[in-house]
């Protein structure tokens, strides 16, 4: 069997780059489609397989340590792989494999956090957000190329993006399709590459991208920008931008659903005796009537002044869990009118009911039922 350096006609101790350009000249002048004569086919097949065992470090070394000849267990065999491919449609002669790569390749999906608080989730928001991205390239506009140039026909490959290999096999000598190593099976290469993305069409950005954010959000939700992520390679379609929501907790306001929940603390006497009050939602004063007799753990509720839906028009509501406030020092007058009322009113004596956590363990079990 003939030696893969003798082949190609280059030292043992060649480099790679010294066995590559040695690989070159006798592929063109061997190729088929230049040479058709059945001596030259049967060289070219020599040469390529010299070339695939000794451009490859692992099978070079097996090689030159005297494993087998066809690159050794990895590549004797497989061969298997190899074999399968060309028996049953793989990238062994198949249609598919015969057609050259596009370089045109679609762009990775983007992912962009916002942190949000409440009132952007009543109302909905506006933002312009700073994303840092592959755009298209300048230059040359995705063509990958210098401009006034254009990518050539590979000469080893004619353009088909790939070559034939014969490999041994236990079924014998296998002739399989791989792509060419000179254009990487795109079928052209580019002399001139784009100086401004290095032969990618693309290069990284920063760019703005403005964003309606609906109504009804929440923590964890996320919006999708079709065709708003990265440009593909060689000016590919975009990819999507999905913008991932993060709200914030609010100091006054919980989220139950479509409903906001607060709690409105009352004094004694205004719990007694009822009152008007003024409390700040999210979007403005509204005025609120305290019934006389109301007790911790009711609740009051305004139509209207929740949360939009996402998917909706008719807002929730505000719902405000009443704390009566005890007043935990008295001077004496205040005390002394304090224990008048309750000669007054002949209050019962304290007695049992269902154990709560506390009044706002009340106030959760009131808002749940409510």
């Amino acid at each position: 069997m003939a030696d893969h350096y003798d082949v190609l006609g280059v030292a043992r101790d060649a480099s790679p780059d010294e066995i590559k350009k040695a690989y070159r000249r006798l592929a063109r002048e061997l190729h088929p489609d230049v040479n058709p004569g059945e001596e030259a086919s049967e060289r070219f097949k020599l040469v390529t397989h010299a070339y695939d065992v000794l451009s490859d470090p692992e099978q070079r070394q097996r090689y030159d340590s005297g494993g087998d000849a066809f690159g050794g267990a990895g590549a004797g065999f497989g061969g298997f792989s190899d074999i399968f491919e060309t028996f049953f449609g793989g990238g062994g002669g198949g249609s598919r494999a015969a057609r050259p790569r596009s370089r045109r390749e679609r762009g990775q999906d983007a992912l962009v956090r916002v942190n949000l608080d409440l009132r952007d989730v009543v109302f909905g928001t506006h933002r312009d957000l700073e994303v840092d991205t592959a755009v298209l390239c300048e230059t040359c506009q995705g063509s990958c190329c210098q401009p006034g140039t254009q990518p050539v026909t590979c000469d080893i490959c004619r353009g088909a993006g790939h070559i034939q290999r014969q490999v041994r096999s236990l079924l014998g000598n296998v002739v399989t399709n791989v792509p060419c190593p000179t254009c990487q099976g795109y079928g052209t290469t580019i002399p001139y590459p784009c100086s401004s993305c290095q032969g990618q069409g693309r290069v990284r950005s920063r760019r703005t991208v403005s964003i309606d954010i609906p109504a009804g959000v929440e923590t964890g939700l996320r919006l999708q920008l079709p065709g708003s992520g990265e440009v593909g390679p060689a000016g590919g379609p975009n990819g999507d931008l999905y913008i991932e929501v993060s709200v914030a907790a609010d100091d006054v306001f919980s989220r139950d659903g479509d409903d906001l929940l607060a709690t409105l603390e009352v004094s004694m006497p205004d719990a007694i005796l009822g009152t008007e009050t003024t409390i700040e939602s999210l979007d403005g004063p509204v005025d609120l009537e305290i019934r006389p007799g109301v007790q911790s753990g009711d609740i009051l509720t305004i139509k209207g002044r929740g949360i939009t839906p996402l998917r909706g028009s008719q807002r929730g509501d505000l719902r405000v869990g009443v704390q009566v406030v005890t007043p935990s020092r008295l001077d004496a007058k205040e005390r002394a009118l304090v224990e008048e009322l309750r000669k007054r009113t002949k209050a019962p004596a304290p007695t049992l009911s269902h154990f709560h956590q506390g009044v706002f363990a009340k106030l959760r079990d009131r808002f749940r039922n409510h």
